[in-house]
Formats: structure tokens, sequence, C-alpha cells
């Protein structure tokens, strides 16, 4: 599966941004989907997944109740509603995808950056 992040930008601390990932291939919905970021001079982290469905999400506990992941199957795209924004958010944001009954997200997509003004 190819991915393709869109959606960052620019906005000040409190704003929000909607990311979008869009998967190419017929068997979207057979992959958990997850979104990470890296920050500049950081490790690369988790943000959030979605399991097959859509019915389970994850998230790390630094943007629990200021980040939504959700999916759409019909449309081959995952999404990451970010709002209250804060300049620690800025980062470079990946989607990746896992297949089935695998522990590791095998498929990445190029990056969209984010940056966030205080």
């Amino acid at each position: 599966v190819q991915l393709q992040a869109s959606g960052g930008g620019l906005v000040q601390a409190g704003g929000s941004l909607r990311l979008s990932c869009a998967a190419s291939g017929r068997t979207f919905s057979s992959y958990d989907m997850g979104w990470f970021r890296q920050a500049p001079g950081k490790e690369r982290e988790f943000v959030a997944a979605i399991s097959q469905s859509g019915g389970s999400t994850f998230y790390a506990d630094s943007v629990k109740g200021r980040f939504t992941i959700s999916r759409d199957n019909a449309k081959n795209t995952v999404y990451l509603q970010i709002n209250s924004l804060k300049p620690e958010d800025t980062a470079v944001y990946y989607c990746a995808a896992r297949g089935p009954g695998t522990t590791n997200w095998d498929y990445w997509g190029q990056g969209t950056q984010v940056t966030v003004s205080s």
C-alpha cells in the first residue's frame, strides 16, 4: 500500500488542522492505520492509531482529548483532526499502515509538516 499525507501547515497556537492520508490499493480496510510525528532533534513518536474497521482507536497520552483519528474505508483515507494546537505539536506528521496479523508498521507516507506558532 502506498500512502500520501497532506493537510499540514502553519497555524497559531490554539488553532486546528485536519491531516489526511490517502492510501492506494483495494485492501485499505485490511490495515490498521496510524499517525506518528517527529519533531526537530527528536525521535519519531506514536500519536494515534485506528483499527481496520475504525471501531477501536488509540492515542498517546500527550494528545488525548485534542487529537481525533478517523477513517473512511470507502475513500481509502485516514484523518487526524488536531485541535487546541500547541507549539510542542510542531513536527513532521507521518501516516503508517500495519497489515493484518503483524505488529510492525511496514508502510509509511512521506510526512506533512505542522508548525505551530506561539
